[in-house]
Formats: structure tokens, sequence, C-alpha cells
């Protein structure tokens, strides 16, 4: 069985990319604003915030999940979510050192 290729990158590398991919879309990252703004578990009033259908509201919840970004438990018939603080910390950091290994241009670059 052959490599696939994010065997080609490095964690860091794999990780930040999945974080970008789920942060691509306003809607997911309104979804992450409301979320911190709430500081607390969310469970049906995500789709009130949103001008959004219920299941394109599910979708976006479930690639943040996917992601690592949120979490949710079940609560009745409900899901409620919140940030996943474990990986928001891991995240953040990995985010900041990507941002961290830029040094301005001594020289006009561009």
């Amino acid at each position: 069985m052959g490599a696939t290729k994010t065997d080609f990158f490095t964690n860091k590398q794999n990780e930040l990319s999945t974080v970008f991919k789920a942060l691509g879309h306003p809607a997911r990252i309104a979804i992450i604003e409301y979320l911190l703004k709430k500081s607390a578990c969310v469970c049906g009033e995500i789709v009130d915030e949103l001008p959004l259908a219920q299941p394109t509201v599910s979708q976006h919840l479930k690639e943040l999940r996917n992601a690592g970004l949120i979490k949710g438990s079940v609560e009745g018939a409900a899901v409620c979510y919140c940030i996943d603080e474990k990986n928001w910390s891991k995240y953040g950091k990995l985010l900041h050192s990507l941002f961290a290994e830029y040094q301005s241009c001594k020289t006009n670059c561009c």
C-alpha cells in the first residue's frame, strides 16, 4: 500500500491544514465566535444565530467537530456544543508558532 500525500508532511503541517480547512468557511467562523461569546455549551441556539437552514448548520458543526475545534455532548434529544479546550489550546500554539516563524524582510522582498 502506498503512502498518502499527507505522509510527506509533518504532523504540524497536517494539523494546521485541518484547522485551516475547518475554518475555511464564514459560517464556521461565525459558529466559533458564537461559542466563544457564550463560553458555555449551546444546544439549539446556533441555528437561530445564523441565516442558514438547520441541516446546513449541522454539517458545519460536524466539520468543526471532526477537526477537534469543538466538542458535543448529547443532552436528551439535542446535542450541545462547546469549544474543545484541549485542542483549542494546542491549535492556538501551533498557529502562533507558524506566525512566529515570520521575520520581516530586511530588504525589499517583493
